[in-house]
């Protein structure tokens, strides 16, 4: 779904951490404690708007 040489550069807009491939909700999440937000992949591309992501559950 996403290369992974993309994966290796992406990183998460907000808090500058890596970020890591959710396979299953399609989803490229900040490794990050603090931040853990959630950017959704549309059509195979990753959405990498603070404005677009989801907070992680119970924050």
């Amino acid at each position: 779904m996403i290369d992974k040489e993309l994966l290796e550069i992406l990183a998460c807009p907000k808090c500058k951490s890596e970020v890591r491939l959710d396979e299953t909700a399609q989803r490229i999440v900040c490794t990050s404690p603090m931040c853990g937000l959630r950017y959704p992949i549309r059509d195979g591309i990753p959405v990498m708007l603070i404005d677009e992501a989801e907070k992680p559950t119970g924050a």
